[in-house]
């Protein structure tokens, strides 16, 4: 029996625009889609190629949220990911999958979204096509199967959204299980994943572009997958982005 670990990267995007720049929702005509601000373009490639300079494995697949400021970190990791010591090449970039996947997206309430920029329906849509579009030709996976086939319905409780992340990380990483993945998610998407991976830990803040590394044995025999271990989350690349603190032990008073 062959044993192996499978590394499951979870990241959040770059630096939002409107967060630099207050006044572009105003006549923005998607004002709940923000793209990224010039320094999260900047943090996002370099985030992926510390990825790169500190795995001594390949990223095969990457998912991402729809929502553009995901897209637009996903071309940025994906390029620095793929990018041999030399010169890009466009046959590199062919070794990474993308997919875009619904249950990756931002928790669709008003804790998240802002009413005043939120569509008055409701509906939040997304051209797949045309974001999947803004990848190099033959990186997308069209063959893929989203997790989640619908955007979740607004007004999602955050305890659902919560569930829904760590949900969407099993199943994407159980679907590959002799692959290693990226995910790009939202602040909250990574905040969850951390908290549910790294027990006895509380969070305090997610930086742009900060990620954990998740991994687990997964054996196989004559080719076929037998066996998964549990994750455990690897904290030896140093400094990820994500601030916490581990929750004091709580010690029985004798009787």
């Amino acid at each position: 029996m062959d044993s192996s670990y499978q590394h499951v990267f979870v990241m959040r995007h770059g630096d939002r625009l409107d967060n630099f720049e207050p006044d572009w929702a105003k006549t923005a005509s998607r004002p709940w889609d923000p793209p990224l601000f010039q320094n999260g373009v900047v943090r996002a490639f370099r985030t992926g190629q510390r990825i790169r300079t500190q795995s001594t494995f390949p990223i095969h697949r990457i998912f991402v949220s729809p929502f553009l400021r995901c897209i637009q970190t996903a071309i940025e990791v994906v390029a620095a990911l793929s990018a041999p010591k030399d010169l890009p090449s466009i046959d590199k970039l062919k070794l990474v999958k993308v997919g875009i996947e619904y249950g990756l997206c931002e928790m669709m309430n008003s804790v998240a979204i802002w009413p005043q920029v939120s569509p008055k329906d409701g509906k939040f849509d997304f051209d797949i096509s045309a974001l999947e579009a803004m990848f190099p030709e033959g990186m997308v996976d069209h063959n893929v199967e989203p997790i989640c086939k619908e955007m979740p319905k607004w007004g999602e409780p955050v305890e659902d959204c919560r569930e829904r992340y760590v949900k969407v990380v099993k199943a994407l990483a159980d679907k590959y299980p002799t692959e290693n993945l990226l995910l790009i998610t939202h602040g909250e998407g990574l905040d969850t994943t951390f908290s549910a991976f790294f027990k006895d830990a509380t969070v305090h803040k997610v930086d742009y572009c900060a990620y954990v590394e998740l991994r687990r044995e997964v054996s196989s025999k004559d080719g076929d997958i037998v066996e998964t271990g549990e994750y455990e989350v690897v904290l030896s690349h140093g400094q990820t982005g994500i601030r916490f603190s581990h929750d004091p032990a709580i010690i029985p008073t004798p009787v």
